[in-house]
């Protein structure tokens, strides 16, 4: 514990680049009295609202409230939910300026309908097809620039039309080319472009689609798993290996849920970590935390183990709360003891 206290109190020292899909979440709190006479669901009365960061702008925010310096790059709309998001940003104290504009396309907007503790609806307003070459082109040189100012890059890819096939691989390779720190929170439709990176952060159904879609594209026959469930923790295991040895990580982290984590390394077993949540209030978001603060630990210091135990403790605090939320350092420290 001294230790893992001692990497968390340097984390204003890391520099993140966070590459991914920008989410706006919007939350409408209220209370439900009676049900529509117009049909069988509840009536919401609508007390506040409020926004927050999301998608890759939620590791973002969690990687400013670790204390670590952060800059976002990825894609808005032309329209008012982008203003309000880069506002938010701006609050939080993230750097925008690798954030651009596509004419055209909708900012995604995520608007959560909660009544007491309990979401009665989600819509989701977005745009989905891939971002035009121009926009890509910025988003390139914009990292071409300033690669080597950061510690790590995170890739954040929640299959909003950011994070294409030749995007991906383009990011991976440049990092690698300057011996930076490279995560991945992944899509499993796209599995196969995150050869070489330091480690990805599947939970237990990425992990299963991953093994169904590797399998497919894998034309020599050198993906060897073919189990389609993971039910107990050797298939986890096998599975996790397969995956690592193929994409030839130096890492893997699968997130279990209120089950914990599994840690794999090259050359090394698995490592099992249970979670150390007390109250699971709301899981989403859990998956920012995780590879959030999984990477800033990395970037000051801490072995992979120990950077997967603090992700753990960030993890177990942030899903004790309602709505998308962050983990502090100083409720890390706190709950180290």
């Amino acid at each position: 514990m001294k230790e893992l206290k001692k990497i968390i109190r340097n984390f204003a020292n890391a520099k993140i680049l966070v590459v991914g899909d920008l989410i706006l979440d919007e939350y409408i709190w209220g209370s439900v009295e009676r049900i529509s006479p117009e049909a069988p669901v509840p009536v919401v009365w609508a007390k506040n609202n409020n926004y927050l960061p999301g998608g890759a702008a939620n590791v973002a925010n969690n990687i400013r409230a670790l204390g670590a310096e952060v800059c976002l790059v990825g894609v808005v709309g032309d329209d008012a939910h982008a203003k309000t998001l880069l506002s938010e940003l701006k609050k939080k104290g993230v750097e925008t300026k690798g954030i651009f504009v596509e004419r055209g396309r909708r900012t995604t907007l995520k608007t959560r309908i909660i009544a007491g503790h309990q979401q009665v609806v989600r819509l989701d307003w977005e745009h989905v097809h891939n971002i035009c070459r121009d926009v890509k082109n910025k988003l390139l040189g914009y990292i071409y620039d300033n690669i080597r100012e950061f510690d790590a890059v995170i890739i954040e890819d929640y299959g909003k039309g950011l994070l294409d096939r030749e995007l991906t691989e383009e990011i991976i390779k440049e990092a690698n080319s300057f011996k930076k720190i490279v995560t991945v929170d992944p899509k499993e439709d796209n599995f196969d472009c995150y050869f070489g990176a330091t480690c990805i952060t599947p939970n237990r159904k990425e992990t299963q689609n991953a093994i169904r879609y590797l399998r497919i594209k894998d034309t020599h026959n050198k993906f060897k798993i073919y189990k389609e469930e993971l039910f107990t923790d050797a298939d986890i295991i096998e599975a996790g290996n397969a995956i690592l040895e193929y994409l030839q990580l130096e890492s893997l982290l699968i997130t279990l849920g209120e089950q914990g984590m599994r840690l794999f390394e090259k050359g090394r077993e698995s490592r099992y970590i249970p979670t150390v949540a007390q109250e699971v209030f709301d899981v989403s978001g859990a998956g920012d935390t995780v590879i959030a603060t999984f990477t800033v630990a990395l970037c000051s210091g801490a072995s992979k183990l120990q950077a997967a135990h603090i992700a753990n403790f960030a993890a177990g605090i942030v899903v004790g709360k309602i709505g998308t939320a962050t983990a502090s350092r100083k409720e890390l420290l706190a709950g180290l003891g």
